[in-house]
């Protein structure tokens, strides 16, 4: 009986240890690299960027997105960023003081700033006026800078694009009006990259390059061709199924966003077969893996028919999925609540300037948001805790795929694993996660998590994990999220 009782409790005393050195080894394990995610503040002022930078980097993002910083034409409506009057540092959302001092508070905290640049135009308008720093313009005179010989005058109906299918006629002729530059004249080109280089010098680490579909490659490729090495360049080449111009074409002057990815995503939400998420990125519609960058919302498709916005309860489910994908680069978008699909920010009208930007406490898409709120994605928990998740998940492969009508789910091969819910009512399933046995907190359960104290997932010996998941919501955990 004695020796029994003493084999019993070296028994206990050796499974103590090798739990405690499991869980101590749990603990040293080497962290990942932070994931590469990107943030789109759109139409967010210089210094409410500069006040938010610190949540950004303490939420997981590396990088954010602004849009236009160059003076514009006035007005209220969100394009009016998008016709340049000159490249001075003068816009309705600050300075260039205010953007100087927004780059060096971002960068401090540790998040790159990437702006958006508008290289392919000028302005639509046919009347003349003055800019949101004083300059004064025409639609093809822009003294000190363009004149009507800088510009492309095509012999289209009123200079307009009308034929996709006809490559001169996208990347020569007019979009809607706007004053097409000769990005293949030596002076335009020596202006861009002077306005390139001035951004560049505030601290800058990156471009989206707007409109890069309507400039042959070779003109982008000669604008960013001196930019220093690891210049972020994020074009804008919207790909469209028959048309001659593809994104391919100007991955040798940097990366792309991939448009084919956010559209079928999209038509997840209006009853594709839930199991073409697997296939998506894996086609000859989509540019490669490591030269994409992927999104459900930006600027223009939220104010489209059928792409998934901040009003689809199935939001949340869509961009958590985007950040468990291995393919591409993801952006997280923030922007703010229109009825008007032109309508900018909301503004003081009192003082002309904008509002100030406040986040409301209320987080996810099943929120109902006022006219001008702020949206704010880049505070919704589930999708915080998912940036973690896609570090844990690193370069494991995708393993364990299922889908059903309303749901799916996959690992990443032993370091993460997600399950969502598309549909209006509960699922309840068992999976297998591939995650080591023990108890886990919920990355989707609404709050934003940095330890696990409070497990609400348990996974076994088997890796199996039972659960249910509510209507329009994510289940996900990975190898932080373990207590």
């Amino acid at each position: 009986m004695t020796l029994r009782k003493t084999l019993a409790s070296a028994a206990a005393v050796t499974m103590v240890v090798a739990l405690a050195a499991c869980s101590q080894a749990h603990k040293d394990e080497p962290s990942a690299p932070p994931a590469d995610v990107g943030l789109n503040l759109f139409q967010w002022p210089w210094t409410a960027i500069e006040a938010e930078c610190q949540t950004i980097a303490d939420n997981g993002v590396t990088w954010i997105m602004t849009s236009p910083p160059q003076e514009h034409i006035q007005g209220d409506a969100w394009w009016t960023s998008y016709q340049p009057v000159s490249y001075k540092l003068e816009s309705k959302l600050g300075t260039r003081d205010e953007f100087g001092q927004m780059v060096q508070t971002c960068g401090d905290a540790g998040v790159d700033v990437v702006a958006d640049a508008v290289v392919n135009h000028m302005t639509g308008q046919e009347n003349p006026g003055t800019g949101t720093g004083g300059t004064a313009y025409e639609h093809y005179d822009y003294p000190g800078i363009y004149s009507t010989d800088d510009f492309h005058h095509c012999d289209a109906a009123n200079g307009d694009i009308t034929n996709y299918q006809d490559r001169n006629e996208v990347q020569n002729c007019e979009l809607v009006n706007l004053a097409d530059l000769k990005t293949e004249s030596e002076h335009v080109r020596t202006t861009l990259k002077a306005y390139l280089d001035d951004l560049l010098s505030l601290g800058v680490a990156g471009f989206r390059i707007d409109a890069a579909k309507h400039m042959p490659a070779v003109d982008v490729a000669a604008i960013v061709a001196d930019l220093p090495e690891g210049t972020r360049v994020i074009q804008e080449v919207i790909r469209a199924a028959g048309e001659p111009i593809t994104p391919e074409e100007y991955l040798e002057a940097g990366d792309v966003l991939e448009f084919s990815w956010g559209k079928d995503i999209s038509s997840l939400k209006v009853g594709s077969t839930f199991s073409a998420f697997f296939n998506a990125g894996t086609t000859s519609a989509y540019a490669p893996s490591e030269k994409s960058y992927t999104f459900v919302e930006n600027h223009d498709t939220e104010r489209g028919n059928r792409a998934i916005t901040y009003k689809d309860p199935q939001y949340e489910v869509f961009t958590a999925l985007m950040l468990a994908s291995p393919y591409g680069t993801p952006i997280l978008y923030s922007g703010y609540a229109f009825a008007d699909r032109d309508a900018g920010p909301a503004k003081n009208f009192a003082t002309g300037q904008l509002m100030e930007v406040t986040c409301t406490e209320r987080t996810g898409p099943t929120q109902t948001y006022l006219d001008g709120e702020w949206t704010c994605q880049q505070r919704w928990p589930t999708l915080v805790n998912m940036i973690q998740w896609r570090t844990d998940a690193g370069d494991a492969a995708v393993t364990q795929e299922w889908s059903e009508e309303d749901g799916l789910s996959f690992a990443r091969d032993g370091r993460a694993f997600i399950a969502v819910n598309r549909g209006a009512e509960p699922l309840t399933g068992t999976w297998d996660t591939t995650l080591p046995p023990g108890e886990y907190c919920d990355a989707g359960a609404g709050e934003i998590l940095t330890t696990c104290e409070t497990p609400t997932l348990t996974v076994g010996k088997d890796g199996a994990l039972t659960g249910t998941i509510a209507p329009y919501s994510v289940l996900a955990t990975s190898v932080s999220f373990r207590s």
